[in-house]
């Protein structure tokens, strides 16, 4: 499977019902610069969108109590993506911290592999309770002791797991994610909330209405709140595109985060295979219409979040709006090999759900082998039947050329080709 869940009823974008009508009067704005002045319909507007987003919000917190009300003392797993990264990480403990209130243990469990250094030294520096399950081990565990499941920051088509957990019919209890939604999940509580930039935020919101008592005087509270923060941090490309929800939980955090305890975090050096990639990305980009492209050929599974940071590197240079970088990723433990890819973009217009869910379509099931939330998205295609055989040089460099050039035509495709020539570095 790839990522996100159900249809929710509470979702209350486009919902109009009950907006004043317009008037020719204007009041003052408070908050508007310059003397600028809103219509009174336009001020009544706002505040019935707030007071409905807050009545939702209330909705789903009293949901999500009853839901852990109904599994006191059971257990339960929190699945993560594949490559969890810190919005999903922070979000995760939190869960399984609210849930303790409720006597239900849970175990935060992953697939894939933590490579990104900041991702590392969060984990390493806060004591976060994460456990890797290969699709080898889950198929030795019981899981008939776990009475429910959790998809956090995802929606199940990111994990590798997802498929075994569901065949061995553990439930979905929950689904909390801040993207946009990928399919549809029979889960007994759903929280998909794609206008806020964070999970990390519904997670604040969560702590804020009371599931769960922050205390600054215990290290488990700091250590969880300074998680949080890093996670909104992060998915927020560290505030400049954070939203008011995204702020107002950043307020609340900073209240029980350690500001050196992050700064620790964010200082951790890239490893020589993140350089590697980089300098690789540079070597091999095509750069178009402000598009930049880079394949950089084999990478090791555990290597796999080299790709990403060399996007980020890549669509800071100039006269480059957005980039997209793409490996061959291969398990030499699982014999499996994928393509994937990253996207970063500074372009407001351009939607990366949209672009790369356009790129590369869908498998045979349906599911698309990518998506991506605001600035930033990514794509998985497995290599299928010719995995493999890397041992022979000439077999290897020639199976890179098939994939290396047809996804550079399934991106030029979109990017107009016709309108400018191509120039490589």
């Amino acid at each position: 499977m790839k990522d996100h869940s159900p249809t929710n009823s509470d979702e209350i974008s486009g919902n109009r019902e009950g907006e004043i009508e317009a008037s020719s009067e204007v009041v003052p704005a408070v908050s508007a610069p310059h003397g600028k002045r809103r219509s009174k319909a336009e001020v009544a507007s706002q505040e019935n969108r707030g007071r409905l987003r807050e009545e939702l919000h209330d909705r789903k917190v009293e949901q999500l109590r009853q839901m852990f009300d109904r599994h006191k003392g059971t257990r339960q797993l929190i699945l993560l993506q594949d490559f969890p990264d810190p919005d999903a990480l922070s979000s995760a403990w939190t869960y399984k911290l609210i849930a303790e209130q409720y006597d239900i243990l849970c175990e935060i469990i992953y697939a894939g592999a933590l490579s990104h250094q900041e991702n590392i030294a969060l984990v390493k520096l806060t004591g976060l309770p994460l456990q890797r399950w290969t699709l080898e081990t889950v198929k030795t565990k019981d899981l008939s002791v776990f009475q429910g499941c959790a998809f956090i920051d995802n929606q199940g088509t990111t994990c590798n797991l997802t498929e075994y957990i569901l065949a061995a019919g553990v439930p979905i209890a929950a689904v909390i994610d801040h993207h946009n939604l990928q399919g549809e999940m029979n889960a007994e509580f759903t929280d998909l909330r794609p206008q806020i930039r964070a999970t990390a935020t519904i997670f604040a919101e969560y702590l804020q209405a009371g599931l769960l008592t922050l205390d600054a005087s215990v290290s488990l509270h700091i250590k969880c709140a300074t998680a949080l923060m890093h996670g909104l941090r992060s998915d927020t490309n560290a505030l400049r595109q954070a939203q008011e929800e995204d702020f107002l939980a950043a307020a609340y955090l900073s209240r029980f985060y350690d500001p050196q305890l992050l700064n620790a975090v964010l200082q951790s050096s890239r490893s020589k295979w993140v350089m590697d990639a980089i300098e690789r990305s540079l070597k091999h980009r095509t750069v178009q219409n402000n598009f930049s492209i880079a394949g950089i050929g084999y990478l090791r599974y555990d290597d796999r979040d080299s790709i990403p940071q060399a996007a980020d590197f890549l669509v800071t240079e100039e006269n480059v709006h957005t980039a997209v970088v793409y490996a061959i990723v291969h398990d030499k433990d699982e014999e499996i090999e994928v393509v994937i890819g990253s996207l970063r973009t500074n372009k407001l217009t351009l939607d990366p759900d949209e672009f790369i869910k356009e790129a590369f379509g869908q498998d045979a099931q349906g599911r698309f082998f990518g998506g991506g939330r605001s600035q930033a998205g990514g794509f998985e295609i497995p290599v299928g039947f010719l995995s493999g055989g890397n041992e022979n040089s000439d077999y290897a460099r020639l199976k890179w050329e098939v994939f290396d050039d047809q996804i550079k035509q399934k991106l030029l495709h979109l990017i107009s080709p016709k309108d400018n020539p191509v120039y490589d570095h």
